[in-house]
């Protein structure tokens, strides 16, 4: 199966806004940064407009895929360095000294010569030309590839690797297991008058992930045989990617009037659709609906206001803002099947062909293929269609061991989830790739994401708007695209990732993602780790830590992500393998300690300048180190539960750039340091002391115009 595509589109306009908004900013230091700035966005702005023909090419072109991975490599470096400048610029900002009363003064070189300064001057004038050297080549590699400029258009790639089928209104499958309660519950909708409506027509959407069953479950309702007999009119339209109007329109006359029409006029059609409805209960199904425009929506439903009382649309969507726009009744949302119900669906295609209790072995395999399905009847259906001709245990077993994207090409699982990704607007890919690092069954809190992906980097201030509001609405997003779905657990704040979805994230964010797995063998862990970005590990791999020590390779990686890990643990490789791999880390934007049984955090944290996310929750740490304060870019500093922690850095109100301080539960933390004041993008201080010492320091609080979560505790303290 071919790799999928990568997010670079979204990822080299993030690059944009960090250069036109760095080249606003003055580096004194550097000579000719704002020259470097104009070319490189010159050269990405010609290669960007080639981004979308490359990245569909690649799935044939060989020479295509290996010049995009070579471009993403160059994109991250090209940020890292980028962000080198901007940090040095803000450090320039917090040291500079007020101007002089007096102007008599001369300035003199000699006496404002700054070691330091040339120092940096020189190393990126070396990293300036490495970037420039790579940058040409792409350029010049890119122009013997024959692609295409497209600018200001998004074709559907879809369209030609893999073409969901048309649906129709019938269905071949012996039985259908696990959507009893659903076909009862939109029957019942269905024959339900709605005379409270204020017109005649009521729409239901089905929602749900790809492959979850919705256009199984709507053509089970349509060939009831209560719903046949209760609306005069039907019609079944497969709308998929392309909504044209003018096409639903016509199918669904040519549906409710058994003939064939030659309009080539929307409004001919429209009239005689009207006039075919008009008086008729009706009930039309648009099966696969995408389109979010509410104007579209509205063009195409004047036909159907003069249907009579009771007259229904079915729509199946994956996009619950879709749902939301037309629904008039209310959604009904597709959930996965029960382990039985997943099972009977496996064994009804799986041993079709030969006695179910011939092979004891090959049903004990077949259990655990449907428990990887995760209640999809896609999945299940599949994969119980690709053994129905094998007999062999070693053939089931593979299926078993094998990842999504290792199944045989006859598997359409992959290209059918494909669908929802192609259809994300670029921000919303590289936020979406992002989440391969997130372990399967992992529950997570918007919060959570949405503050790791500031970290990284893909949320932008917008006017009017704090990043975490952005970030929020991205969030949403995707959670009304079926990628996120709320935990199970009843948590209501808690969301999870379909085990089939979060393998897709895995293959679009390919060798950027790095998880530690067990049941990987050594050299496949190491073999990609040289190229990864973004890193995690669960608690259950610590067995084996020394694992660990393949990072000592992964000189680019900018998340180090464990999750779960046992509060306490007393493991000498837990404690201190993350800390002697600080110095080889220097391009970390996140940095999870949490858990980790440390009692200092080491004075060369100070040294991690891309640094925005910092989490030492839950550990044993003492003090802080005064090198903290050098992190300027420094957004969020977890603290919470950390009982031992007695003092904050003197220097905290350094951290300009601090957008998160959650102190919860500080039992040992004695006082506040001065300039909190400063931090003016502080949004969360989950906790304020106060001292007989420090109680003026309140007043600095009113400096801090964007807080507004978590100010929960306000303590008062004799020390």
């Amino acid at each position: 199966m071919p790799v999928e595509g990568i997010f670079l589109s979204g990822f080299v306009n993030l690059l944009f806004g960090k250069m036109t908004s760095f080249a606003s900013s003055k580096l004194p230091t550097f000579e000719g940064i704002d020259t470097q700035l104009t070319n490189w966005t010159n050269m990405l702005s010609q290669i960007e407009a080639l981004l979308i023909d490359a990245e569909e090419k690649q799935l044939t072109d060989r020479a295509v895929n290996l010049w995009l991975d070579d471009l993403q490599d160059l994109a991250y470096d090209l940020d890292d360095l980028v962000d080198e400048f901007a940090t040095e610029a803000l450090r320039h900002k917090l040291k500079a000294k007020p101007p002089q009363a007096s102007s008599s003064k001369v300035w003199n070189p000699i006496l404002n010569f700054k070691p330091r300064d040339a120092m940096f001057n020189l190393k990126m004038k070396s990293k300036i030309e490495e970037i420039n050297t790579r940058l040409h080549n792409s350029f010049e590699q890119c122009s013997k590839l024959n692609l295409v400029k497209i600018v200001g258009t998004t074709p559907t790639p879809t369209t030609k690797t893999w073409q969901r089928p048309d649906s129709t209104s019938l269905f071949d499958e012996p039985r259908i297991y696990g959507r009893e309660h659903d076909q009862r519950k939109i029957i019942e909708l269905l024959l339900r008058g709605d005379e409270s409506s204020h017109n005649n027509l009521g729409v239901i959407p089905i929602v749900g992930m790809g492959g979850i069953g919705k256009t199984t479950l709507a053509q089970m309702v349509y060939n009831d045989e209560t719903v046949q007999k209760h609306f005069h009119l039907k019609a079944w339209v497969c709308v998929s990617d392309e909504f044209d109007i003018m096409r639903i329109t016509k199918a669904i006359l040519q549906s409710v009037t058994s003939q064939t029409f030659s309009f080539d006029n929307l409004d001919d059609v429209q009239v005689q659709l009207k006039q075919a409805l008009a008086g008729k209960k009706f009930l039309i199904v648009l099966d696969d609906v995408w389109n979010k425009k509410y104007s579209d929506w509205n063009v195409l439903k004047k036909p159907f206001n003069d249907g009579a009382q009771g007259s229904k649309v079915v729509v199946t969507t994956r996009n619950r803002e879709v749902a939301g726009m037309m629904t008039t009744v209310e959604l009904h949302d597709v959930n996965i099947l029960s382990d039985e119900d997943s099972w009977s669906l496996f064994a009804q295609h799986a041993f079709a062909n030969t006695n179910i209790d011939a092979n004891p072995k090959l049903v004990s395999i077949g259990r655990e293929i449907v428990k990887k399905c995760k209640g999809s009847p896609l999945a299940t259906r599949t994969l119980g269609g690709l053994l129905r001709s094998k007999v062999r245990d070693e053939e089931w077993i593979n299926v078993l061991r094998s990842k999504i994207w290792d199944l045989p090409q006859e598997s359409d699982i992959l290209p059918a989830l494909r669908l929802s990704y192609h259809d994300l607007p670029s921000h919303l890919k590289q936020c979406f790739a992002y989440c391969s690092i997130i372990p399967n069954d992992y529950e997570f809190e918007e919060e959570e994401l949405v503050l790791l992906w500031m970290a990284e980097g893909f949320i932008q201030q917008q006017r009017e708007k704090q990043m975490e509001d952005v970030g929020g609405e991205y969030f949403r997003e995707l959670l009304s695209r079926s990628f996120f779905q709320p935990s199970s657990t009843g948590k209501s704040s808690k969301f999870v990732m379909h085990d089939l979805i979060n393998d897709l994230a895995q293959v679009v964010a390919r060798d950027t993602c790095f998880r530690l797995e067990d049941r990987l063998k050594y050299q496949e862990q190491c073999k990609n780790i040289k190229k990864a970005r973004h890193s995690s590990y669960m608690r259950e791999h610590l067995e084996s830590m020394k694992k660990l020590e393949i990072f000592d390779k992964a000189i680019h990686l900018r998340t180090f992500l464990p999750f779960n890990l046992p509060y306490g643990l007393n493991c000498y490789l837990a404690s201190n393998v993350p800390l002697n791999l600080l110095p080889k880390l220097r391009r970390l934007r996140v940095l999870n300690m949490s858990r980790y049984h440390i009692t200092e955090v080491p004075n060369l944290v100070g040294d991690l300048k891309h640094l925005r996310y910092l989490n030492l929750s839950h550990t044993s740490i003492e003090e802080l180190p005064e090198s903290l304060g050098s992190l300027y870019n420094l957004q969020t500093l977890m603290l919470r539960e950390c009982t031992r922690l007695e003092k904050l850095p003197t220097n905290l109100g350094n951290l300009i750039g601090l957008r998160h301080l959650d102190t919860t539960n500080p039992h040992s933390l004695k006082e506040m340091p001065l300039g909190l004041g400063k931090l003016a993008s502080l949004q969360t201080l989950s906790n304020f002391i106060v001292t007989k010492n420090n109680g003026h320091q309140l007043r600095e609080l009113g400096n801090l115009i964007y807080l507004r979560r978590k100010f929960a505790y306000l303590g008062y303290r004799t020390w």
